[in-house]
């Protein structure tokens, strides 16, 4: 609806309530979008006084329009209603969405929810808010006790002490709940909640909380709990982490669900940051090495993902006495999921280590990798390459480089060979160019010729890459020419990949170059028996009017060289050659 409509025109609620009894959801969920429209034309008064009261009675059984009114709510609307003053009155509606069955609705309500905490005044909170919590907590259905949970972080620092007395002692009952899904959403509030406990509150009500789910019979409640050790660990000194959480360190690392463990070693590292250097090496390496060699393969790939994270706060003697050996272990796990996400993370360890060790105890291990079964973990290790590189140098890994990436580039999946050559540029850099020449220059060339258009693409921005990196001196004498021979060739789409690779490459040379060895070419294929080709010729045009037609000798060459063959091109016989010419000839005229 307009804003601008006078009310008298229209009767909004009325209209409102039609559409939101219609069997078409489509029409209801408009209905649902254009509240904010309707309530800028009522006003801030009958906002109040008829639509709130309108949407509090309205529960729709549909969850796409319910998501959608939870969405709305939450989205400043106490500007409708008259600002901060009244934002309270929002809550009638979003206290009847927290407790529909639809999980995805009651989470957005409770965030909507919480939003409108944020603008509440201390006394309109204890009012409203706090009443509001303390209906919804012991609600006889649980989908209301589980949106309560989410309510109390946002509620918490912003109460009395008192108020706050009794909202630890009403988030205790979530815990305690007899129903898991409750259970659930208290474990997953718990850590945020934590993080306004007063200090005393810390261990004379947090920890007894944490203590209870993380003994819960639900393993899906217990995983949950990983990240409120985390939080429990962040607020106590090393000494109370000592004496109150390892036994239950202890009990998650060593979980008889795998669920748990794995989200253990998912969250190592910022659980190993907040209990400090001394407990790591004390206590905490000791689990992570179990970990690393745990069962599960799940879990064996999550920790490998924090081998580096986890290693800057030992030092190097304790990374090869005790996590080279785990690493050794990995890099020939059964799993391949496991050796990818090491590949992907093993880098990391050069740094720490230095060359020497790294020459010694990490690059078997990488040439190891480099030679692996499974693409994803060749591919792994040659994208983070650059940080080994940097530590040892890249003719250590030359020679087993070369090998692991011809066979990439012709691997059968089309899905690696592009990833390999997106990866090109990178190594390129670090190999050098006399290498790069040697070794992988007709490599480069071979992809522009692969069946698969998705590689003939990533090639040619490959080649505009290398550009880059060697310069255009070096793309002059070694790409543009074998890119021009494929212009000859008999099979139209290699005609058509050297109109798109030097559409691709132009912007990156130069006018001299661009002048001399590009155009002829092109101007060539402008008169190509195939309109696909013609086409794109007239696309290439234009890119190389607009790069270069900014300078006096670029405009001259073209207005010589790029408008006459456009001109002739803008009357083809083909109607899409037609298109094209005509919008690169006036691209090029108003330069």
């Amino acid at each position: 609806m307009d804003p601008t409509i006078a009310v008298d025109d229209v009767a909004p609620i009325a209209i409102l309530m039609d559409e939101l009894r219609s069997e078409d959801v489509q029409l209801r969920l408009n209905a649902i979008h254009s509240i904010p429209t309707i309530a800028l034309a009522l006003g801030p008064d009958r906002a109040r006084d008829e639509l709130i009261p309108f949407l509090q009675d309205s529960v729709d059984d549909e969850d796409e329009v319910l998501l959608a009114l939870a969405e709305v709510l939450g989205r400043n609307f106490e500007e409708y209603v008259g600002g901060k003053e009244y934002a309270h009155l929002v809550l009638g509606p979003l206290e009847n969405l927290c407790a529909v069955e639809e999980t995805l609705v009651r989470d957005k309500a409770a965030e909507s929810i919480t939003k409108l905490a944020a603008v509440l005044s201390q006394a309109q909170l204890e009012t409203y808010y706090i009443p509001l919590l303390k209906r919804l907590t012991p609600g006889e259905w649980f989908t209301s006790r589980t949106s309560s949970a989410a309510l109390y972080p946002a509620v918490y620092p912003k109460v009395s002490p008192a108020i706050q007395d009794d909202l630890r002692k009403g988030f205790g009952a979530l815990v305690s709940d007899d129903t898991p899904m409750v259970r659930r959403a208290a474990a997953k509030w718990l850590g945020p909640l934590l993080a306004h406990f007063a200090q005393p509150h810390i261990i004379t009500d947090g920890l007894p909380l944490y203590r209870r789910l993380q003994t819960d019979d639900q393993d899906s409640v217990r995983l949950l709990t990983v990240e409120d050790l985390i939080a429990l660990a962040k607020r106590m000194t090393p000494a109370e982490v000592k004496e109150q959480l390892l036994k239950q360190i202890r009990h998650t690392v060593g979980d008889k669900s795998w669920r748990v463990r794995y989200m253990a070693a998912t969250h190592f590292n910022e659980l190993a940051e907040a209990v400090g250097v001394e407990l790591v090496r004390e206590e905490l390496i000791g689990h992570y090495v179990q970990l690393l060699k745990d069962n599960e393969a799940e879990v064996r790939t999550a920790a490998a993902g924090q081998v580096p994270g986890f290693s800057k706060l030992l030092d190097r003697e304790v990374i090869l006495a005790r996590i080279v050996p785990c690493v050794r272990d990995l890099s020939q796990d059964s799993s391949q999921h496991v050796r990818a996400a090491l590949a992907n993370q093993i880098n990391g360890l050069a740094p720490l280590l230095g060359k020497q060790p790294t020459i010694e105890n990490l690059l078997p291990l990488f040439l190891q990798l480099l030679k692996d079964d499974f693409p994803e973990v060749r591919l792994n290790i040659i994208s983070k390459l650059e940080t080994v590189n940097t530590v040892i140098g890249i003719e250590f890994l030359s020679d087993s480089l070369l090998p692991a990436i011809v066979e990439l580039a012709e691997d059968k999946s089309w899905r690696v060979r592009q990833a390999i050559i997106e990866y090109i540029p990178l190594l390129a850099n670090q190999l050098g160019k006399p290498f790069f020449d040697e070794q992988l220059g007709n490599l480069c060339m071979s992809w522009l010729g692969d069946t698969v258009f998705s590689i003939r693409e990533a090639a040619t921005h490959n080649l505009r890459k290398l550009t880059e990196v060697f310069g255009v001196d070096w793309a002059r004498t070694t790409i543009v020419p074998k890119v021009i021979n494929m212009g000859q060739h008999p099979n139209y789409l290699f005609r058509m990949t050297t109109v798109q690779a030097l559409t691709t490459i132009s912007p990156s040379l130069n006018l001299d170059i661009v002048r001399s060895d590009v155009i002829e070419p092109l101007l060539i294929l402008a008169g190509d028996p195939i309109p696909n080709i013609r086409f794109n010729v007239s696309k290439a045009l234009e890119v190389i009017a607009v790069s270069y037609g900014a300078t006096p000798d670029g405009r001259e060459f073209v207005h010589q060289r790029v408008v006459p063959v456009l001109e002739h091109q803008k009357n083809d016989q083909d109607a899409d050659v037609r298109y094209f010419a005509a919008r690169a000839l006036q691209k090029s005229l108003a330069l």
